[in-house]
């Protein structure tokens, strides 16, 4: 399962944004059942970022992004996240995609 979470940072608040991020990445190498971790920035616009999480199954991630220690790990990046789907899996894994919320 894979996931991306992207950012916009404006260029003067990047010394706020990456020690807050820095948090999160820690918060998700440290649960169980992540494989892998990166922190990237677009090739063509200084503002994008996005944090690339692989897990070995869907809830291993929706555990990581909840609970007391996901809260306080994720939301100083908060105000930075584009509001956008971000959980994905290969299309033969996935069956049906039925959105949340009934739409």
């Amino acid at each position: 399962m894979l996931a991306i979470h992207r950012f916009r940072v404006p260029v003067d608040r990047r010394q706020e944004f990456r020690p807050a991020v820095d948090v999160a990445l820690e918060h998700f190498r440290s649960r169980p059942g992540v494989e892998s971790v990166d922190l990237v920035r677009n090739l063509d616009d200084p503002q994008l970022w996005a944090l690339v999480t692989r897990w070995r199954d869907v809830g291993s991630y929706r555990r990581a992004i909840g609970g007391a220690a996901a809260t306080y790990a994720l939301m100083p990046v908060m105000p930075y996240a584009i509001d956008e789907p971000s959980a994905y899996l290969p299309e033969d894994e996935l069956g049906e995609n039925v959105p949340r919320g009934g739409f």
